[in-house]
């Protein structure tokens, strides 16, 4: 539970941290440190003044000593000044540029996998305030077949990953495990089919190309295209119908719709809805680290 909440929190978490070191590195700097320095020279003068009768070595000795103890930071002081600039780069680089993330589930199998871990480039689509994930600057707008992680509509606490299938304008037709954009059938070129190792049976494998996009895909021939008692309420639902078969959806202006590579062990848009714009935290772009599969370390998506 407090592990949940702190990786829930993290960013918050991170950003207070360095707002405290920050504070007592600034407060260290221009204020503590002139401070002890001048109580330094007031009593190393009166020091000076007494060591006459001193041997000189003796003296020395003593004084250097006694300015070492003199100008020693406080314990608290010396970790908030070491520990602020990297932390401080944490933030940064993890806020504005690249973020890893964990994959927990098999949703994006065969393209991702339980263990996997990813970077996530968080300025490709635009420049956003951390904690409240406002965009400030715009860059790019998501394209279909982008790999994007984002936040869970139903639970923003919540990261998911999936691929883009539909911008806003879109008119999403999937039926028969078969998906149709714009009027525009995609393709599907049958594979080998794929073994999955944690429920031990097979699915059938495709490379489907999605706006020029190639990537692998799984389904189920034993499954439907969609359980529709899974369906959930969710907004600009109207946009969607819903058969037996499969379903039609029309993408709403500043929204996105998302599906899983796992076609049929993936809960998306299918079942909760369209991710809207503010949702979005950037575009997965590369496997950085596997312990389970170090041949699949330096692997870049697609």
């Amino acid at each position: 539970m407090i592990l949940r909440l702190i990786l829930e929190n993290f960013s918050l978490i991170l950003l207070l941290m360095t707002i405290i070191t920050g504070t007592v590195w600034l407060i260290e700097r221009f204020y503590l440190r002139t401070r002890r320095h001048s109580r330094a020279d007031i009593a190393l003068g009166g020091f000076d003044a007494c060591s006459n009768r001193l041997s000189l070595d003796i003296a020395k000795l003593q004084r250097s000593k006694l300015k070492e103890e003199l100008l020693r930071q406080p314990i608290f002081i010396e970790y908030s000044n070491s520990f602020f600039p990297v932390i401080a780069m944490v933030f940064l680089l993890r806020s504005f540029l690249y973020e890893p993330f964990k994959i927990p589930s098999s949703s994006m199998a065969p393209t991702l996998l339980v263990g996997d871990l990813i970077l996530v480039n968080k300025f490709i689509y635009g420049i956003r305030l951390p904690i409240i994930n406002k965009k400030v600057v715009k860059i790019n707008n998501p394209q279909r077949g982008d790999i994007m992680v984002f936040k869970y509509p139903k639970d923003t606490s919540l990261n998911y990953i999936k691929r883009v299938i539909g911008v806003p304008g879109d008119r999403i037709v999937y039926h028969n495990k078969r998906l149709e954009i714009n009027g525009n059938a995609i393709s599907y070129i049958p594979l080998q089919k794929h073994l999955n190792e944690h429920r031990l049976n097979y699915s059938q494998q495709f490379r489907e190309n999605l706006s020029n996009i190639k990537h692998k895909i799984l389904v189920r021939s034993d499954q439907p295209s969609i359980f529709l008692d899974g369906v959930m309420d969710f907004p600009k639902r109207d946009a969607c119908s819903y058969s037996l078969g499969g379903f039609t959806c029309t993408v709403p202006s500043g929204n996105y719709f998302m599906m899983g590579d796992n076609r049929d062990n993936s809960e998306d848009s299918r079942y909760w809805g369209f991710v809207p714009e503010k949702n979005l935290v950037g575009k997965a772009f590369m496997i950085w680290m596997n312990f389970s599969s170090f041949k699949r370390i330096g692997t870049f998506l697609k």
